[in-house]
């Protein structure tokens, strides 16, 4: 797969680090802890912890020995749970505000795993090869052909599996899309970018010696999230 232009990618990869490292630090903070929250979070949280779940049960149960990348980890909770069963986790996030209280949040027994926190980009070749790579809700706000782009960087460097996942595009996720373009910038989050899923598979087909495996959406409120399963195959 030829690489794209990478600016596009790296212009929204530094609006989320600065909106993530600032304007939505704490309410991130609290929203993957167990403070109280609103209604509308709470829905949030119940969706990622569903989402989480469903990530984790998709992985081998059985992690020793095995590494894998946490791609945009936030706060920590997957890399951890993956540690717990064993895994050699590497997790990076561009926001390194949010990679600190990840660190300050891992327990101080995980078994026999180990994590690795960093910050900065997911596709940094350097960070090394993994069996596998989960990028839950990382990749949401690209465009088709960036998020593709970059799941054929990581594929590079992926021997087993790839668990992503995207925003569907239902008629909900794309009028509130729609709506949001008409506040200004400062006043909103980087957009999550809704992804009509016939497209994604057909972009996804062109990725060389990868199949698309599972597939499942998980909607709670205002949490609406799909996760896809690609699979190293020959």
């Amino acid at each position: 797969m030829a690489t794209r232009n990478p600016s596009e990618y790296d212009d929204r990869r530094e609006a989320l680090a600065t909106y993530f490292d600032s304007t939505a630090r704490q309410a991130w903070i609290d929203l993957t802890s167990d403070a109280k929250v609103s209604g509308i979070r709470a829905t949030v949280r119940a969706g990622r912890d569903a989402m989480r779940a469903l990530l984790l049960d998709w992985l081998p149960t059985d992690l020793r020995r095995t590494t894998l990348l946490d791609a945009g980890c936030g706060t920590g909770s997957l890399a951890v749970a993956a540690a717990c069963r064993g895994a050699d986790v590497t997790g990076i996030d561009v926001a390194s505000g949010l990679v600190d209280v990840a660190r300050e949040r891992t327990p101080s027994f995980i078994g026999h795993g180990r994590i690795h926190w960093r910050s900065g980009d997911m596709l940094d070749s350097s960070l090394g090869t993994f069996a596998h790579v989960v990028a839950m809700d990382s990749l949401i706000h690209y465009d088709p052909a960036d998020l593709v782009d970059a799941l054929g960087q990581l594929a590079q460097r992926t021997t087993g599996s790839i668990l992503f996942t995207f925003a569907p595009r239902t008629t909900l996720l794309a009028a509130m899309h729609n709506v949001g373009k008409v506040f200004p910038k400062s006043d909103r989050s980087p957009a999550i970018v809704p992804v009509a899923e016939a497209d994604l598979r057909a972009r996804l087909a062109r990725l060389s010696g990868w199949s698309i495996g599972r597939t499942q959406r998980i909607s709670s409120g205002f949490y609406t999230s799909q996760a896809l399963e690609l699979v190293r195959h020959g």
